[in-house]
């Protein structure tokens, strides 16, 4: 994706190519389950302030990811929100088994888009 997204599903088409690898994205997962766990625990044991602890973990194994399995750099530098949101997007089209279509899609968009681009050259 070059320059900013048009769109929320413009952006998360983005985010799923940058996340191509499924160590990447069990990373991820882990790192958004456990940060909802911590959160959680976190005010049931009355103790909120703990849930600040998501940030580093949740994060933690995100740039793992990003850093060392998919060697990219995370969408949270240029989009922080989306991305925040595009975790939770992506981990429930995890759970429900609907990954697997969204991430054809997306490398569809963007074979599409770099052949329209070429022909253009």
């Amino acid at each position: 994706m070059s320059g900013q997204p048009g769109s929320y599903d413009e952006f998360f088409l983005f985010y799923l190519r940058e996340h191509s690898h499924p160590g990447n994205r069990a990373l991820h997962a882990c790192g958004t389950a456990l940060g909802v766990l911590i959160c959680v625990a976190s005010f049931a044991l009355h103790h909120p302030w703990f849930a600040l602890l998501w940030l580093p973990v949740g994060y933690g194994f995100a740039w793992f990811g990003h850093f060392l399995v998919e060697h990219n750099q995370p969408a949270t530098f240029r989009h922080p929100l989306w991305s925040f949101i595009s975790d939770f997007h992506m981990l429930a089209l995890m759970i429900t088994g609907g990954l697997d279509r969204r991430l054809a899609l997306a490398h569809k968009v963007a074979t599409k888009t770099s052949a329209s681009a070429a022909a253009r050259q």
